[in-house]
């Protein structure tokens, strides 16, 4: 499994990538045929004061290119909540393989 980390329009802090790269590894024990992923940090509203912290994850297996995006107040909280739903969605994938 390939990891990507991708940050726009800012510089990510050594903090964040540890945590990404920590959680990301719960991906490999839902399925084992995980070819790539890719996750992007990003920040939205740049042109207003409040900026939310977008986290989208893209995932490919065999077959399928899985996509979730979160957006919250910090890229903690939305990389968490990406995964969970990224989480779900390898489940189901892989239960149509083995099914």
């Amino acid at each position: 499994m390939t990891t990507k980390i991708q940050t726009i329009h800012f510089d990510a802090d050594v903090a964040l990538l540890e945590h990404v790269n920590k959680k990301i590894v719960k991906l490999e024990s839902q399925h084992d045929r995980i070819m790539k992923v890719d996750v992007f940090l990003k920040l939205d509203n740049v042109a207003h004061q409040i900026k939310d912290k977008v986290a989208e994850i893209r995932v490919q297996v065999p077959r399928h290119e899985l996509f979730v995006k979160h957006t919250t107040k910090s890229f903690e909280e939305s990389f968490d909540l990406a995964l969970e739903s990224m989480l779900v969605q390898v489940k189901k994938v892989k239960e149509k393989e083995t099914a």
